[in-house]
């Protein structure tokens, strides 16, 4: 892996340049249009960067973003990678771990999500306190590159309490009702089952989806500070009154890009603005 976190970076650092920022963002289903709020100085499509899987995904462009929102230097993903795509679980760990190697120390993860709370409806957005995952995979199963982070790293704060309070103070300043939640990763593709939505929320999920997870992890072993962000699409399974679809997420998305953006920009506002 090292070889290939080497080989990445050694792409993405010739194409840029040295000064890569301390920040990376993931826009996740439905969000990829916050990429227009990003000055950008450089746009990457994954192809290029040696080992990057390429999304297949409706709602995921696909490429990298270097350059600044809200006056802050920012790396985003304009699209992710899925386990449901294809992709093994330790290829999702590649693009965090080669941005931790060009000196990344804060990732910004945001995703759709379906709702397991009644109150909590399409349109919602839940800042993420803590993760299940019930996917039975792991991105550092395999052979440990301790240059990296350790073979056991501690899970007990996946989602860092500072990050998690400047969200909270952005929200306020921008008037947004901002939730907050346990958030269930599922690889997918399938929605889930009503059944499923019964268990997940006595197990005490908020809300359920199909990424994320994997990247946090990914990261506090190599030791990025996280905070996450769910945008609610849709009551899941036996709590929405239709049957659930992707372009569901797409549109509700949509509707809800605006409140995002407001809250990002704001969020982003706080950080150091040094590269």
């Amino acid at each position: 892996m090292t070889n290939a976190i080497e080989q990445a970076a050694s792409a993405i650092t010739n194409i840029h340049g040295p000064n890569f920022p301390k920040t990376v963002l993931v826009l996740g289903s439905g969000l990829g249009a916050f990429g227009e709020k990003i000055d950008a100085e450089n746009i990457i499509p994954y192809k290029d960067i040696p080992g990057f899987p390429v999304s297949t995904v409706s709602g995921h462009a696909g490429q990298l973003l270097i350059g600044k929102a809200a006056g802050t230097p920012i790396a985003c993903m304009q699209g992710r990678l899925h386990v449901y795509e294809g992709h093994p679980v330790q290829e999702i760990a590649l693009p965090i771990r080669t941005y931790r190697a060009l000196g990344a120390e804060t990732l910004i993860l945001t995703n759709a999500a379906g709702s397991l709370r009644q109150e909590m409806g399409p349109g919602s957005l839940m800042l993420i306190s803590d993760h299940i995952n019930f996917s039975g995979r792991n991105p550092l199963i395999g052979p440990n590159d301790d240059d990296v982070g350790p073979r056991f790293p501690d899970m007990s704060n996946v989602y860092d309490a500072q990050l998690r309070e400047q969200f909270t103070h952005a929200a306020k300043e921008e008037g947004i009702n901002l939730k907050s939640g346990v958030y269930l990763y599922t690889t997918g593709p399938s929605f889930e089952t009503p059944a499923e939505i019964k268990m997940f929320a006595k197990m005490g999920a908020d809300a359920v989806g199909m990424s994320t997870a994997p990247e946090a992890i990914a990261a506090r072993h190599a030791g990025l500070k996280v905070v996450g962000l769910s945008l609610i699409t849709n009551h899941a399974a036996g709590i929405a009154a239709h049957p659930i679809t992707h372009d569901e997420t797409l549109a509700i998305g949509a509707q809800s890009y605006e409140t995002m953006s407001r809250l990002m920009l704001q969020f982003l506002s706080t950080f150091d603005r040094t590269p």
